[in-house]
């Protein structure tokens, strides 16, 4: 079915005219894609219930009941669907009116309904599903909160993870789920909850990370899960497809003859296709590379697995190993903390830190910060020590001009903290030692290591190296701006975000590898970092380094 023209659908205008209510509904070809891989993966049988416990305008059910119906014998249909939006609700009757099977659609949150309350205990045989993208924090947290803990989740919960979590309890055996879902599940740690279910409960058949091909408008990456219920026909697992879908960059071109479309070209092979913006995109397809405990899922394609096992082959430590990534400050009150100016009746210069924040980073070297923090606390305590106010009048004037704002953060002071302190303060005394930092977002790796004893800001992340040899510290920065170092990241980590921008955070930098720094290619590596250091590097690739770092790895850059 994927990529197939399909006609239209004959029970209703409303496919010409689609209602978006304010939502990302799903454009129809995607909706079609989805349907198909569902009946791809669906054994054929005389009835079918199917659910959509998110309906919206209906644009899922309505793909899928036309999916089905072209199979040969036409199965008997039982339509359900779901959603909290009256007027999407009305707008998926008029849809699905004249599709010649029965069809109920409530009104009303779903979480709330049948599986929860027990009210219908039949259950389905296929589930297709685009949640909307919100977190239970935003939603009513006593249901939810009730919710996660039956389903046995925690942690940063969105109603994707809710709706997987109850899939189970769903499906008939060898009954299918096709899922539209941001694809921060895949790598993320909260995303572990969603994981662990497709993992444990469900035997995963296909995994597509669209990544940032946009193939509707969405703030969220998105990816597609079809996944079937255990039965007893279940022998070995077979690893489930896996298909990776990227821009190769922004520029627009006019379709080459011949080369596909990016929903058609997903059901192939490694190619290159044009996304509906006209932009090309590179698609790689292998296998889902064997789980482990609750490691981000990632990409098991044949090149990929040859140089992976190399670079772990060549690999002595993990950034992790060496030292502890940590993020910056977080004052949750930017306005009262943070300046680039500070008037003459601000806090005492004594507490006033330069400030490290992502605009100050290139690869290898920190620019002179423009912003300055006050940062009320004892830097030379190893532990979280506030100053005696006494001793500082001027901060103690300016902070009390603030302190209806800082009271408010009444979390800090819940926590066992003085009105005036800020949220995140880390270590102290570390600042003062020689320290790497880099950006928590950025499209090429922008490692510096900073000796100035400033502080860094919560929009970049940090590790000392106090403890550390300073010649391991430079095979660090040489790794983590190198294109070795990129690659691993793309291929082990692989949490990017629009326009090439991806994410530095701790759970991703820590697994970094670092060859022996004893070896003479290490050795070369580290003659190449100091001078950088010492140089500011330069725009662009380092073809030197990168050569270098390979070298050391015994891989191809």
């Amino acid at each position: 079915m994927p990529g197939m023209d399909t006609p239209d659908r004959p029970w209703t205008s409303a496919a010409a005219a689609r209602k978006r209510l304010g939502r990302h509904y799903t454009p129809s070809r995607l909706a079609d894609f989805l349907a198909g891989e569902i009946v791809n993966e669906l054994p054929d049988r005389a009835r079918l219930r199917i659910l959509d416990p998110a309906c919206g305008d209906g644009e899922l059910l309505a793909a899928l009941v036309l999916a089905l119906s072209v199979r040969s014998p036409v199965p008997r249909m039982e339509v359900v669907g779901y959603d909290v939006d009256p007027t999407a609700v009305a707008a998926a009757s008029a849809r699905l009116a004249d599709c010649g099977h029965p069809v109920t659609l409530h009104a009303g949150d779903f979480l709330a309904a049948d599986p929860v309350t027990g009210a219908d205990k039949a259950r389905f045989d296929a589930v297709i599903t685009n949640p909307p993208y919100v977190r239970t924090q935003h939603l009513d947290t006593a249901p939810r909160r009730r919710l996660m803990r039956q389903l046995g989740l925690s942690g940063r919960v969105d109603l994707t993870h809710l709706f997987v979590a109850l899939t189970p309890r769903l499906l008939t055996p060898g009954g299918v789920l096709g899922l539209l879902c941001s694809n921060r599940f895949l790598s993320t740690t909260a995303g572990v909850n969603v994981r662990r279910v497709l993992r444990d409960d469900l035997r995963v058949c296909t995994v597509i990370d669209l990544g940032d091909t946009r193939p509707f408008d969405a703030a969220v990456l998105p990816a597609v899960v079809v996944a079937r219920a255990p039965d007893e026909h279940d022998g070995d697992a077979t690893p489930a497809r896996f298909v990776s879908a990227y821009r190769v960059d922004d520029t627009r071109v006019e379709a080459p003859a011949g080369e596909p479309d990016l929903l058609t070209a997903l059901s192939g092979g490694d190619t290159l296709a044009l996304a509906d913006d006209g932009r090309r995109v590179r698609i790689r397809v292998g296998v889902l590379a064997p789980v482990t405990d609750d490691a981000p899922w990632r990409l098991d394609h044949p090149s990929t697995e040859v140089w992976l096992a190399a670079v772990r082959r060549g690999t002595w430590r993990t950034f992790g190993e060496l030292g502890r990534v940590r993020v910056g400050i977080k004052t949750t009150a930017d306005r009262v903390f943070i300046a680039e100016e500070w008037a003459s009746d601000g806090p005492d210069a004594a507490l006033l830190s330069p400030l490290i924040t992502h605009r100050d980073l290139t690869a290898w070297s920190v620019m002179e910060p423009a912003t300055r923090v006050l940062y009320p606390y004892d830097r030379t305590a190893t532990r979280r020590t506030v100053v005696d106010l006494d001793r500082y009048p001027a901060t103690r004037r300016y902070l009390e001009r603030h302190e209806q704002r800082l009271r408010s953060r009444t979390y800090v002071t819940a926590g066992g903290r003085e009105w005036f302190e800020i949220w995140v303060p880390q270590r102290p005394h570390l600042w003062a030692a020689p320290k790497i930092v880099f950006p928590d977002i950025s499209d090429t790796p922008r490692f510096a290591w900073d000796r100035s004893g400033a502080v860094v800001n919560g929009d970049c992340y940090w590790i000392s190296t106090a403890d550390l040899d300073d010649d391991v510290a430079l095979l660090m920065l040489a790794v983590a701006n190198s294109s070795v170092g990129l690659r691993f990241y793309d291929e082990v980590c692989g949490n990017r975000l629009y326009s090439g921008r991806r994410r530095w955070i701790t759970q991703y930098v820590r697994l970094l590898p670092v060859p022996d720094p004893t070896t003479p290619r290490s050795r070369a590596v580290i003659r190449l970092a100091r001078m950088r250091c010492e140089t500011g590097g330069g725009p662009g690739p380092d073809a030197e380094l990168d050569a270098a770092v390979a070298a050391a790895f015994e891989v191809t850059a």
